[in-house]
């Protein structure tokens, strides 16, 4: 590839990246178990994990997606940081130049179609939302965020999602900008019933309540008989918390007065569950031995269970099934508008040509295995 070539497919290239870039807890507090704690064996808690979203495979491909078009900067962002034109080295091997053209060329190969055919998509999508005066605010940015940190379950699973794809806050956002565009354009087209959420509320119904849970403080130590000094403690009037702090044993609560915060049933060592529950709030109990040694609990907070009602979770599941439509036809719409697009790909051109110049100067490397084994 001439010099010329290259730096007019680079241009396109850069060109396309800067139109994409001008188009865009009160949390529960619980304490992280340690072996010493008597949250259920194994040190985490029974049942109480962090369902799976039902979008996680969509946010999946969502971040990966932003990840793939980060390629991309990296490619444009080759000729403002080396300059010196497509021979100017990026590394040296033993006095051997590895050059920028090198350098692109490469990455060009590993990630450049399949991201010039993403930005040809978002491409799409920013003039099919302006043709349809269709516009997004930094608050729909904002919204779509937190929708889709609210389905990775904590700030934790999100994060790690990210680093996962390599993938910062502020890329995400600029794919957030065209997820929201799909959705204004095509929620119009899209009706939902109240026949199909009460369906969907019915169906659902037992994972929208929550069980009974309570909070609680406790002080661990090793013996019944440092247990039975510090009851004693307790009912002469010392304070549950300062106690905890000066002699429980279990090293990821005591800093805290013992406070576990609140938990529900299925979670904790079995006998200090049973014990716990059968507590009145503020009320402290006898010394309890469980698998992890000898506690002394006091019942801090108590909250019912509760079970919403159709017309508390209606709107919820509206949003649910509408972006579960949405999902479902977005790709179908995509590519009609692709389909009735006029679309110039000239690197998909370029490597065609170079693949069918290769096959010609080495006729021998274009056999198949079979005609292979058959020779």
């Amino acid at each position: 590839m001439d010099n010329q070539e290259s730096q007019r497919k680079e241009e396109e290239l850069k060109n396309a990246a800067e139109q994409e870039t001008n188009t865009h807890e009160d949390n529960q507090h619980t304490t992280e178990p340690t072996t010493a704690s008597p949250y259920a064996a194994g040190g985490a808690p029974l049942g109480g994990s962090t369902p799976p979203p039902a979008r996680k495979s969509g946010n999946a491909a969502w971040i990966a997606l932003s990840a793939v078009l980060a390629i991309l900067l990296v490619i444009v962002a080759i000729k403002p940081v080396f300059g010196g034109g497509n021979n100017a080295a990026v590394a040296t091997v033993n006095k051997v130049d590895i050059t920028k053209e090198d350098l692109y060329e490469e990455m060009l190969k590993s990630g450049g179609k399949t991201t010039l055919d993403n930005l040809i998509t978002q491409q799409l999508i920013a003039q099919e939302a302006k043709a349809s005066n269709v516009t997004v605010t930094e608050a729909d940015i904002d919204e779509e965020i937190t929708t889709l940190k609210a389905s990775f379950g904590t700030d934790e699973q999100f994060n790690a999602a990210l680093a996962q794809y390599g993938v910062t806050l502020e890329s995400l956002r600029k794919d957030a900008e065209t997820q929201v565009k799909i959705r204004k354009l095509l929620e119009p087209s899209i009706t939902i019933t109240d026949e199909q959420i009460k369906e969907a509320y019915e169906q659902n119904k037992a994972s929208y309540g929550t069980g009974e849970e309570i909070k609680a403080s406790h002080i661990l130590v090793a013996t019944q008989e440092e247990a039975d000094a510090i009851l004693k403690e307790l009912k002469d009037g010392a304070d549950f918390a300062t106690l905890a702090k000066e002699k429980s044993t279990d090293t990821g609560t005591k800093d805290n007065g013992g406070d576990l915060g609140f938990f529900g049933k299925g979670v904790m060592d079995p006998a200090f569950e049973e014990a716990a529950f059968a507590l009145e709030v503020d009320q402290i109990s006898d010394v309890v031995k469980s698998s992890f040694g000898f506690h002394i609990i006091k019942k801090t907070g108590f909250k019912a269970a509760t079970s919403p009602t159709f017309e508390e979770k209606k709107e919820e599941i509206r949003k649910q099934l509408l972006n579960q439509q949405i999902q479902e036809k977005s790709a179908t719409w995509i590519q009609e508008i692709r389909d009735k697009a006029t679309i110039t790909n000239t690197l998909e051109e370029k490597t065609a040509e170079e693949t069918e110049t290769d096959a010609s100067a080495n006729p021998d490397a274009a056999v198949s295995p079979e005609a292979s084994a058959a020779q």
